[in-house]
């Protein structure tokens, strides 16, 4: 293989020696995008979060690559993983190999009418509000595309969407990221809740902030609030889910600052109580975001031109 045989011979004498053994045998993409992820992530446990794979299994792919090319790719240390000079070199190559690939699956689906993948990502908040119901009509109206979708924080949709591991992702904006097209959907409210009853707002805001992630967007917003209303220190919970930071809301453990139209029903239901924050902390922009690539497939095409159909 040419490109290992490149690599190979960039890096010192000692990996050098084992050029030609190791371009007898293949690489595919999923050992390159596993490379990758380490590399980004530097370690293998973060890797294996980002691609939602089994630890072992990274593990097992990195060992068997190094052992194909005859020579290690990682330094190993407690602080995690770094690149040594062959994975530097291999790193050049894989983001430039996957990034062709993923060009390729965009021209090839560049056809009329759209069919193929759609990934999408939403923010768990918009998923159902939102998203669900377009991708409804989106269905319908192109039976040809088959789309998965999964939720997540803004930070790490957007990096999917860089990365090509999404088409496209609903998120918290704006953002003006030189890799990503920004839209504007809608608007939110952004709203306190709490337990059910009467409270007084400063005993509330003494409460632990219930959130998604400790990087959620909202964790500024309340910051600001807090700091307004001469709250200077705010203690936060991390949790996984909507409906169990509505549980953990609703029980008592806290309190939470979510889209007015993602606590609605528990408000109807009487699970929690629901209070509006002034301005300019109440307000949420939520918008839909896509890589910059040249190549944009007739999927994902129809679905832009479906978001910005003034009707919706």
């Amino acid at each position: 293989m040419k490109i290992i045989d490149s690599i190979l011979h960039e890096s010192d004498g000692a990996e050098c020696r084992y050029k030609r053994r190791a371009g007898d045998q293949g690489m595919d993409a999923g050992d390159l995008k596993i490379f990758q992820a380490v590399a980004r992530e530097g370690s293998i446990s973060k890797a294996a979060l980002a691609l939602n794979y089994v630890q072992s299994n990274v593990t097992t792919r990195i060992k068997q690559l190094e052992t194909q090319l005859q020579v290690p790719l990682f330094h190993r240390s407690n602080r995690g993983m770094s690149l040594t000079p062959a994975g530097e070199n291999l790193l050049v190559y894989a983001d430039r190999i996957l990034e062709l690939l993923y060009e390729a699956e965009q021209a090839t689906q560049a056809g009329n009418p759209p069919s193929g993948m759609l990934r999408l990502g939403a923010i768990e908040t918009a998923a159902s509000t939102f998203l669900t119901p377009l991708l409804a009509e989106y269905s319908s109206c192109y039976p040809e595309v088959h789309h998965a979708l999964v939720t997540g924080g803004t930070h790490e949709l957007n990096q999917k969407v860089i990365q090509h591991e999404l088409h496209g992702a609903l998120i918290y904006g704006p953002i003006d990221h030189p890799d990503l097209n920004y839209m504007k959907m809608y608007d939110e409210e952004l709203v306190l809740i709490a337990q059910p009853g009467v409270h007084e707002i400063h005993e509330l805001l003494s409460k632990p902030m219930l959130f998604f992630e400790i990087g959620c967007t909202h964790r500024t917003q309340a910051e600001s609030f807090l700091q307004d209303q001469g709250i200077h220190s705010l203690s936060i919970m991390e949790y996984g889910t909507l409906d169990t930071i509505l549980n953990g809301v609703s029980a008592g453990l806290g309190v939470s600052l979510l889209p007015r139209s993602s606590v609605t029903k528990a408000e109807l239901r009487g699970e929690i109580s629901v209070m509006s924050l002034p301005d300019p902390y109440c307000r949420l922009e939520v918008g839909f975001v896509y890589s910059r690539g040249e190549h944009i497939s007739s999927a994902l095409s129809a679905l832009v031109q479906i978001i910005t159909e003034p009707e919706l």
